[in-house]
C-alpha cells in the first residue's frame, strides 16, 4: 500500500488518480438514465423520456 500511494501521489499521476472517482460517477449517471429509459420504454412511454432526463 505505502508504494501504491507513493506512485498515486506523484505529481504527473495526480491527474490520472483524480479522473478515476469522475469517470466512475459519470459512468453510474448514464447507466441509471439507461435504465430508467429502458423502463419507461417497456411501459410504452417513449414520449416522457426527454421529461424524465431534464428531471
Amino acid at each position: 500500500m505505502e508504494y501504491f500511494l507513493q506512485i498515486v501521489t506523484k505529481g504527473d499521476n495526480i491527474p490520472i488518480a483524480g479522473l478515476i472517482p469522475i469517470v466512475i460517477f459519470f459512468t453510474w449517471v448514464a447507466l441509471r438514465q439507461a435504465l430508467r429509459a429502458d423502463k419507461l420504454i417497456r411501459e410504452g412511454r417513449e414520449k416522457e423520456i426527454v421529461e424524465d432526463m431534464w428531471r
